[in-house]
């Protein structure tokens, strides 16, 4: 389990730093340099399909090197790079590139970090493990989170200055990873790996395509804290929303995981699916201010419910000599539908109403639970 806190640790100095800019950078990017709400969507829809793409490949390469730990190392490297480069900008060419640079390491440490995680555990605490990951995640996204908002109301206008101390919990990030183990079960692995989707298990072939469909339906959560922005909340007290979702996420990541262990994966991601279905509805039917308070809350109760459980059941059922290519691949099922969901949603919100792309998520929400129980 020291591998789990090691990496768990490391993915908790990278999120103070990543969440401490990211709330930042759209109103940096239009505010003082100057660009677009359209350049803003490019930056972003370019970085995360890149994220997306990249996860498949990282994870089979890992699988064939037998080695996780140096692709980890590099990925969480390439998004410290990518402060700097928002340290340096003086464009919003300079923004892209540092957002190319922190996806592009999101991209490639994903899948090899989750392959050590499910490596380092005996295979009944493969939940727990991941939920114990989540939870040390979401704790340094929730600090950055709150830095990001003290920031905003106090030093406004000094984006810089944020920018420079977010360097600080990068490069910690870093170093802390160096003390994880190489995990034993890979070096064993044939080098000589070939990957068909044919080879997986049929289970496992339906539970992604059910997850790649439900992805067109999940779209960033941006339109969420636009949706709070629309009902009249101010810019700061969308950030404390955004915390708050982060800190229930946070609370309940450990106990999920331990609970599937204990009654397995699949009720627990029907009951999320579920939950998510009804969020969504809830963002469509109420539309004052403090359904917010509590749908954002219960939709971080819908992250702890699915994302760690989600991932425990894909390195369960995956084969031991693909773990990392099949983890992968669902990063990239669950990833690459972000793109077109959000333009679904831009779409739907412009020609038919702030609601319907938040009625659209609901019944994908509900077809994807269903789908769930059917095909687990």
């Amino acid at each position: 389990m020291l591998n789990v806190i090691i990496l768990g640790l490391t993915s908790l100095l990278t999120d103070i730093s990543t969440e401490m800019v990211y709330p930042l950078i759209p109103l940096f990017l239009t505010s003082q340099l100057g660009a677009s709400p359209a350049i803003v969507g490019i930056i972003e829809g370019f970085a995360e399909s890149l994220a997306s793409i990249l996860k498949v490949f990282s994870g089979y390469i890992s699988d064939k090197v037998g080695k996780r730990k140096p692709l980890a190392i590099a990925g969480y490297s390439f998004s410290t790079i990518g402060k700097m480069f928002l340290y340096f900008a003086t464009s919003w060419g300079w923004v892209f590139l540092g957002r190319t640079s922190d996806r592009f390491g999101k991209g490639i440490r994903t899948a090899p970090r989750d392959a050590l995680i499910a490596e380092a555990v005996d295979k009944d605490k493969i939940g727990r493990a991941y939920g114990l990951h989540r939870a040390l995640d979401t704790l340094g996204a929730t600090i950055g989170i709150a830095l990001a908002y003290y920031f905003l109301t106090s030093y406004k206008g000094n984006y810089k200055a944020v920018f420079m101390y977010s360097l600080i919990p990068a490069f910690l990030g870093v170093f802390v990873l160096f003390f994880a183990k190489e995990s034993k079960v890979t070096n064993q692995l044939s080098k000589k790996l070939s990957f068909s989707w044919r080879s997986l298990d049929r289970r496992l072939q339906m539970f992604l395509i059910v997850i790649l469909i439900f992805a067109l339906g999940n779209s960033s959560n941006q339109f969420l804290l636009l949706r709070a922005k629309n009902v009249g909340f101010s810019d700061s007290d969308v950030i404390l929303l955004y915390l708050v979702y982060n800190i229930v996420y946070m609370i309940f990541s450990y106990p999920m995981g331990r609970l599937s262990d204990k009654i397995g994966r699949k009720k627990l991601l029907i009951i999320g699916y579920f939950l998510y279905g009804i969020v969504y509805l809830g963002f469509a039917v109420f539309g004052f201010k403090s359904a917010m308070w509590i749908l954002f809350s219960v939709y971080g109760l819908y992250i702890a419910l699915t994302e760690g459980v989600e991932k425990a059941l894909v390195a369960e059922i995956s084969p031991p000599h693909l773990k990392g290519t099949v983890i992968g691949l669902h990063a990239t099922f669950t990833g690459i539908g972000l793109l077109p969901a959000s333009f679904i949603a831009g779409i739907l919100w412009d020609t038919l109403g702030v609601t319907a792309p938040f009625y659209f998520g609901g019944i994908m929400g509900v077809l994807a639970a269903i789908g769930l129980m059917i095909v687990l």
